[in-house]
């Protein structure tokens, strides 16, 4: 693992750059997967450089927040894609939601999460991770909260090794996600973290149509 925690950014030029020094550090570390797994939308634009550098099959894995009834912008809460609920436990608090509440919003949010999968898999079966080492590709990680809840949908379908690699990510993530993961790699974690998009150059949002592009080279 390498990582940068003094304090300067460091910019990517865009997230094909980006997946290509991850993939550099991954071959130094020998590290070893069998399918990657990307986290739409940006991940999976990152993770094509290493599935491509590692000719190993690239599906998507999908974890959404969900947003407070009272602060939409604040999450207090992810789905996985099984519909498994990650609550944000000081969230709720602060908000006074109601559970039932959250199994309500958590319903739509899992229907939503349905449609974008078959959307982006073009209604291919998604690949088996059952027993298969993975490797969980973002193109950045400020909370890792969606990120936490993607491991444990992935322990649910018995995959035997759960691997986190991301060009950035915030130092509170980081940690937090050394203790859900096998392992994590990053290049930079940087201590003065406020938004993904201020490591990279070209920050550009990535359409579904190019999300779709990708997976069917796969």
């Amino acid at each position: 693992m390498t990582q940068d925690q003094r304090g300067g950014v460091g910019i990517f030029r865009n997230r094909q750059e980006a997946g290509h020094k991850l993939s550099v550090a991954l071959k130094e570390k020998q590290a070893e997967f069998d399918i990657v797994l990307a986290i739409p939308r940006g991940g999976v634009v990152v993770a094509d450089e290493i599935a491509h550098d590692f000719q190993r099959p690239l599906d998507v894995v999908l974890a959404k927040k969900i947003g407070s009834p009272n602060l939409p912008d604040y999450a207090i809460g992810a789905v996985a894609p099984d519909g498994e609920i990650l609550a944000h436990t000081r969230m709720v608090r602060k908000d006074e939601v109601d559970p039932a509440e959250i199994g309500i919003l958590a319903a739509r949010v899992k229907k939503e999460i349905n449609r974008q999968l078959d959307m982006y898999r073009s209604s291919k079966p998604p690949l088996e991770v059952a027993d298969k080492k993975v490797l969980l590709v973002d193109d950045g990680i400020a909370t890792g909260f969606t990120i936490k809840a993607a491991i444990g949908y992935l322990r649910r379908m018995q995959a035997s090794k759960v691997y986190i690699t991301a060009p950035v990510c915030s130092v509170n993530a980081y940690y937090d996600i050394k203790e859900n993961a096998d392992d994590a790699l990053v290049l930079k974690v940087p201590r003065n973290f406020y938004a993904v998009g201020q490591f990279y150059e070209d920050f550009s949002e990535v359409d579904n149509k190019q999300v779709i592009y990708i997976l069917k080279q796969y």
